[in-house]
């Protein structure tokens, strides 16, 4: 099997422990505010638990070797109450702080996993198809799976230093008065132990889960093909089982291959910390051992000392071990806000130019990264205000990746793009999108109603009877009246077993009707009409053409049924723009468009002609 290297990150940023104890605290503060006094409450009731039960054990023993000697235990019964009285109380709030804690920083978690998602909804299309990218949002990603990592993992540490921190306080006084060079064992211990952790944390967070990153990614994708009906067919009719559970077999043995090594790294670290604990215990014992010999110590004390040494040792190794995990959660707290802070290319900019829109292309070029050649190259060409553009040629010709251009998905690799002759990119970016009503060949559905579907806001902000018109207007009428709750229908059975599957034909005319409702002054038609037949796909142009009125259109095919109702035609072959001119004029002038052309002629150009009479 091949050696995976870690993927280094431009994207990752390093805030610091200190910054990011602001922001986690930050965190919390604005979405579970009762979290904080509910922490400071069982730090206290957390360390009194600690330590409560040796000064309590030596008293009693104590008592007891005392009352020995008459043989009356009834003082012993008061004693016991009251400590556990004491105990149950301090256990009853400890519990209850804890709870509390636990459903707070989880609901924090939830609303920092909704700022993660609305990030990623609002980004720019050509960020969210960079590798780069996709990486820092699966690391974000990881970093809030779970109650003991990023944010919530800061939180939790915070909670326990603290804690811990306060016992150690509390037990370091008593074994200083038992022997102060105790304290230089357990110290020294401890901290080989931190260092060991330290290091063991280091190289899990960089050999193991930051190289899985990519993998996280093979494996969701994974689970969205196994899962999406988009795929089930395709799966089944042509036997695929076994070829996508041999890539998935493949993409588990790379998580099995970095698990192993994460579990061989802390087998390691838990024996190193379990040696330095048996020589710190080893030291305790001796200590106190000798104390009872040659210092005459009581069993109370005895009893009580070891009690507290061995707290504190316990507690200074947690403690260190705390802040060694502490930086792990600091880490993957980078990850996470590094994506938060990702810069939005265009937040602001220029307002939008009023009245008539007139779109030009000057000298634009396009190549993909990681390709050799030009998608698109040296284009120039005008969509003037109120006009009609075919843009034709067959798949491959470089059609989507004008329109991309075009709709600001992607910019430009060389030229420039120019609304009423300002450059696109100096726009507010979704401003600029507010001016197109794009209708594409893939129409994506939301388990949502159908008014939803067709206006796509909140139920709230929907126009139910317009979004009722303009079903109707895109084809959709005697489909409604079919529906047994009309434009209120819940689409997809994802979400509600009642929910309503559409066609290939009535998804692509939902999406004519979202370009109605839009009413938007450009409109864009990427092939979405490649379920309909030629001349119905020309019937269907033509009536949404009319419907657009005095609105800027662009219609895009490898098919030229919307050609002879357009003001200007496209060619392109090869991301090359190698015709331009009217119908007319092309098919007059004999080259690639009028051959084009003359192919097609058999399937619709007569059923064109009688349409047109």
């Amino acid at each position: 099997m091949k050696k995976i290297k870690p993927e280094s990150n431009s994207l990752h940023r390093e805030y610091g422990i200190l910054s990011n104890c602001g922001y986690a605290l930050g965190v919390v503060r604005r979405y579970s505010p009762k979290v904080l006094p509910m922490m400071a409450a069982g730090v206290i009731t957390g360390a009194l638990m600690s330590f409560l039960w040796s000064y309590i054990g030596k008293y009693v023993i104590d008592l007891v070797q005392k009352q020995a000697e008459t043989g009356d235990c009834a003082p012993l019964i008061p004693l016991l109450c009251i400590a556990a009285a004491i105990e149950i109380t301090a256990a009853g709030l400890n519990t209850i702080c804890n709870n509390k804690i636990w459903f707070g920083l989880v609901f924090a978690r939830m609303s920092v996993i909704t700022e993660k998602n609305a990030k990623a909804l609002g980004m720019d299309y050509q960020s969210l198809e960079a590798p780069d990218m996709l990486d820092a949002y699966q690391k974000a990603t990881n970093a809030c799976a779970g109650n003991d990592v990023g944010i919530e993992g800061l939180m939790r540490g915070m909670y326990k230093i603290v804690q811990q921190a306060l016992v150690m306080a509390v037990t370091f006084t008593a074994v200083v008065v038992l022997d102060w060079r105790l304290i230089l064992v357990i110290a020294a211990m401890s901290f080989a132990q931190f260092l060991f952790f330290r290091h063991t944390v280091k190289r899990d967070k960089k050999e193991v889960w930051d190289v899985l990153a990519p993998t996280w990614r093979k494996i969701n994708y994974m689970e969205r093909v196994t899962q999406d009906f988009d795929y089930a067919k395709d799966i089944r009719l042509f036997d695929m089982k076994e070829a996508l559970a041999g890539k998935q077999h493949g993409i588990l043995d790379e998580k099995r291959e970095r698990f192993f090594h994460s579990r061989n790294l802390w087998l390691g670290n838990s024996f190193f910390s379990h040696a330095m604990s048996i020589v710190s215990n080893a030291a305790i014992y001796g200590v106190l051992i000798f104390c009872v010999v040659g210092q005459n110590m009581s069993i109370g004390d005895f009893t009580l000392y070891l009690g507290l040494s061995g707290t504190f040792s316990a507690t200074l190794t947690e403690f260190l071990n705390s802040l060694g995990g502490f930086r792990k959660t600091s880490m993957e707290t980078d990850d996470f806000r590094s994506f938060l802070d990702t810069a939005e290319k265009y937040e602001t900019g220029l307002p939008l130019p009023e009245g008539r829109l007139t779109f030009e292309f000057r000298h634009v070029s396009y190549r993909y990264k990681g390709a050799e050649d030009y998608a698109l190259k040296d284009l120039n060409l005008t969509l003037e205000a109120g006009r009609r553009l075919a843009i034709v040629g067959m798949n491959g010709a470089g059609k989507t990746t004008l329109i991309k251009l075009l709709l600001r998905l992607y910019d430009p690799t060389e030229g420039e793009i120019l609304l009423n002759g300002t450059d696109i990119r100096k726009f507010r970016r979704s401003d600029y999108y507010r001016l197109f009503s794009p209708v594409f060949q893939d129409v994506k559905l939301f388990a949502f109603p159908m008014s939803e579907n067709v206006s796509m806001l909140p139920p709230e902000s929907t126009d139910r009877n317009l979004a009722q018109k303009c079903l109707e207007r895109s084809g959709l009428g005697e489909k409604l009246k079919s529906l047994p709750d009309g434009v209120d229908t819940q689409l997809l059975k994802v979400l509600y077993d009642d929910g309503v599957d559409l066609s290939g034909g009535e998804k692509q005319k939902l999406a004519l009707a979202r370009a109605l409702y839009k009413n938007a002054p450009v409109v864009v038609l990427d092939e979405p009409t490649a379920a309909l037949d030629p001349l119905a796909e020309y019937e269907l142009y033509r009536s949404f053409d009319g419907m657009i009125q005095d609105k800027s259109a662009v219609y895009i095919s490898h098919r030229l049924s919307s050609t002879r109702f357009c003001d200007k035609v496209a060619m392109f072959i090869g991301g090359e723009l190698v015709e331009y001119g009217t119908h007319e004029e092309l098919l007059a002038k004999g080259g690639e468009y009028a051959k084009m052309f003359e192919i097609q002629a058999q399937y619709y150009k007569e059923g064109c002609a009688n349409a047109a009479e």
